[in-house]
């Protein structure tokens, strides 16, 4: 099973009010040989991909910076997903795609950057601790900003307060 997050922080000031957004969807390949005619051609299954919503919001976080704002919404996004795994009884793999629009936070995951910051090190020790106890592959991939649109507009609409 896959699971594809879409996550976000910001403040306003840096540092300033902050917020997170957060956008969870899990993905299922299904067999769908079943509804091909003619499938005896076929010696492998033909895969569909159906994306489900998991579930999406945004929260302030209190005054703090950008990156830190980032860091937590990576950090929220995978607590959600050890919560959506808890309830699945199942001993399939799953794979966690994570995609961010700060390339700086996205290098700084995969060991790329050097992280000086305190507060920034002990996120990165929290995201890494539950990485261990989620399993399974879990990948950070930078995307530009309008790719990750959705999880901006959550984290807009925390700070403008209508969440």
């Amino acid at each position: 099973m896959k699971f594809i997050v879409h996550t976000d922080g910001g403040s306003r000031g840096n540092p300033g009010e902050a917020a997170i957004g957060v956008v969870i969807e899990r993905s299922k390949i299904k067999d769908q040989r079943s509804k091909i005619e003619n499938t005896e051609k076929y010696d492998y299954p033909l895969p569909t991909t159906n994306y489900q919503l998991v579930t999406e919001f945004g929260k302030r976080i209190g005054e703090t910076t950008n990156n830190v704002a980032e860091y937590t919404a990576v950090l929220e996004g995978l607590r959600n997903i050890k919560y959506q795994i808890s309830k699945i009884k199942s001993d399939e793999k799953f794979i966690i795609q994570c995609y961010l629009d700060s390339l700086l936070v996205v290098q700084q995951l995969n060991g790329i950057f050097k992280i000086k910051d305190a507060r920034l090190r002990d996120l990165l020790f929290k995201i890494k601790s539950l990485e261990q106890e989620i399993g399974g592959e879990i990948t950070y991939t930078h995307i530009p900003r309008e790719e990750n649109a959705r999880a901006d507009a959550f984290v807009n609409k925390a700070l403008d307060g209508a969440m």
